[in-house]
Protein backbone atom coordinates (compact mmCIF):
# COMPACT_ATOMS: atom_id res chain seq x y z
CA UNK A 1 0.00 0.00 0.00
CA UNK A 2 1.37 3.40 -1.06
CA UNK A 3 2.71 5.49 2.29
CA UNK A 4 0.46 8.04 1.38
CA UNK A 5 -2.67 5.71 1.69
CA UNK A 6 -1.40 5.31 4.89
CA UNK A 7 -0.96 8.47 6.03
CA UNK A 8 -4.10 9.25 5.15
CA UNK A 9 -5.72 6.39 6.80
CA UNK A 10 -4.15 6.79 10.32
CA UNK A 11 -5.09 10.42 9.78
CA UNK A 12 -8.52 10.37 9.43
CA UNK A 13 -8.70 7.98 12.28
CA UNK A 14 -6.92 10.03 14.43
CA UNK A 15 -9.21 13.03 13.95
CA UNK A 16 -12.45 10.69 13.97
CA UNK A 17 -11.13 9.36 17.05
CA UNK A 18 -10.31 13.07 18.53
CA UNK A 19 -13.61 14.43 17.16
CA UNK A 20 -15.49 11.47 19.31
CA UNK A 21 -13.04 11.52 22.08
CA UNK A 22 -13.42 15.33 23.00
CA UNK A 23 -17.15 15.35 22.90
CA UNK A 24 -17.68 12.29 25.24
CA UNK A 25 -14.77 13.97 27.47
CA UNK A 26 -16.31 17.57 26.65
CA UNK A 27 -19.82 17.71 25.47
CA UNK A 28 -20.40 17.85 22.32
CA UNK A 29 -20.90 21.61 21.56
CA UNK A 30 -17.04 22.36 23.30
CA UNK A 31 -14.83 24.64 20.88
CA UNK A 32 -12.59 21.58 21.18
CA UNK A 33 -14.76 19.81 19.24
CA UNK A 34 -15.36 22.29 16.69
CA UNK A 35 -11.77 21.74 16.23
CA UNK A 36 -11.60 18.16 15.89
CA UNK A 37 -14.57 18.49 13.23
CA UNK A 38 -12.87 20.97 11.69
CA UNK A 39 -9.78 19.09 10.90
CA UNK A 40 -11.22 16.32 10.12
CA UNK A 41 -13.31 18.00 7.41
CA UNK A 42 -9.92 19.53 6.21
CA UNK A 43 -8.64 16.64 5.94
CA UNK A 44 -11.11 15.27 4.03
CA UNK A 45 -11.73 18.13 1.82
CA UNK A 46 -7.52 17.91 0.80
CA UNK A 47 -8.50 14.00 -0.30
CA UNK A 48 -11.58 15.34 -2.29
CA UNK A 49 -14.02 13.42 0.13
CA UNK A 50 -16.64 16.71 -0.45
CA UNK A 51 -20.01 15.26 0.70
CA UNK A 52 -18.11 13.86 3.72
CA UNK A 53 -16.54 17.33 4.76
CA UNK A 54 -19.58 19.94 4.53
CA UNK A 55 -21.35 18.62 7.29
CA UNK A 56 -18.23 18.99 9.33
CA UNK A 57 -17.27 22.28 8.72
CA UNK A 58 -21.20 22.70 9.38
CA UNK A 59 -21.26 21.78 12.40
CA UNK A 60 -18.02 23.24 13.34
CA UNK A 61 -19.86 26.43 12.22
CA UNK A 62 -22.22 25.93 14.60
CA UNK A 63 -20.92 25.22 17.52
CA UNK A 64 -17.98 27.99 17.23
CA UNK A 65 -21.50 30.05 16.65
CA UNK A 66 -23.00 29.01 20.05
CA UNK A 67 -19.85 28.98 21.61
CA UNK A 68 -18.03 32.53 20.64
CA UNK A 69 -20.85 34.16 19.64
CA UNK A 70 -21.70 34.97 15.64
CA UNK A 71 -19.01 38.55 15.60
CA UNK A 72 -15.97 35.88 16.73
CA UNK A 73 -13.01 35.34 14.67
CA UNK A 74 -13.28 31.53 15.10
CA UNK A 75 -16.47 31.77 13.33
CA UNK A 76 -14.42 33.65 10.62
CA UNK A 77 -12.39 30.88 10.06
CA UNK A 78 -14.98 28.43 10.42
CA UNK A 79 -16.84 30.79 7.30
CA UNK A 80 -14.01 30.42 5.35
CA UNK A 81 -13.30 26.76 5.65
CA UNK A 82 -16.94 26.47 4.48
CA UNK A 83 -16.76 28.71 1.11
CA UNK A 84 -13.70 27.50 0.18
CA UNK A 85 -15.39 24.29 0.40
CA UNK A 86 -18.24 25.27 -1.65
CA UNK A 87 -15.70 27.20 -3.95
CA UNK A 88 -14.32 24.19 -4.59
CA UNK A 89 -17.22 22.75 -5.79
CA UNK A 90 -18.07 25.21 -8.01
CA UNK A 91 -20.77 26.41 -5.69
CA UNK A 92 -20.04 30.33 -5.98
CA UNK A 93 -23.19 31.73 -5.28
CA UNK A 94 -23.42 29.84 -2.05
CA UNK A 95 -19.48 30.58 -1.14
CA UNK A 96 -19.63 34.19 -1.58
CA UNK A 97 -22.19 35.40 1.29
CA UNK A 98 -19.56 33.48 3.95
CA UNK A 99 -16.87 35.13 2.43
CA UNK A 100 -18.27 38.59 2.63
CA UNK A 101 -19.55 37.68 6.17
CA UNK A 102 -15.74 36.28 7.36
CA UNK A 103 -14.38 39.48 5.97
CA UNK A 104 -16.91 41.71 7.84
CA UNK A 105 -15.69 39.84 11.09
CA UNK A 106 -11.96 40.00 10.22
CA UNK A 107 -11.98 43.95 9.70
CA UNK A 108 -14.49 44.63 12.73
CA UNK A 109 -12.05 42.13 14.95
CA UNK A 110 -8.52 43.18 13.14
CA UNK A 111 -8.97 46.35 11.53
CA UNK A 112 -8.35 46.84 7.62
CA UNK A 113 -4.55 46.40 7.30
CA UNK A 114 -4.56 42.84 8.93
CA UNK A 115 -3.29 39.46 7.24
CA UNK A 116 -6.35 37.70 7.94
CA UNK A 117 -8.08 41.03 6.50
CA UNK A 118 -6.25 40.15 3.38
CA UNK A 119 -6.47 36.44 3.16
CA UNK A 120 -10.49 37.49 3.07
CA UNK A 121 -10.36 39.78 0.45
CA UNK A 122 -7.87 37.53 -1.74
CA UNK A 123 -10.38 34.72 -1.07
CA UNK A 124 -13.56 37.21 -1.76
CA UNK A 125 -11.57 37.90 -4.96
CA UNK A 126 -11.14 34.43 -6.36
Amino acid sequence: MPRSVIRFVAMTTYHKLEQHRGARLLGPEHPKVALALNNLAELLRTQGSYAEARPLYVRSLAIREKAHGPEHPRVATALNNLARLLQTQGSYAEARPLYERALAIREKSFGLEHPLVATSLNNLAY
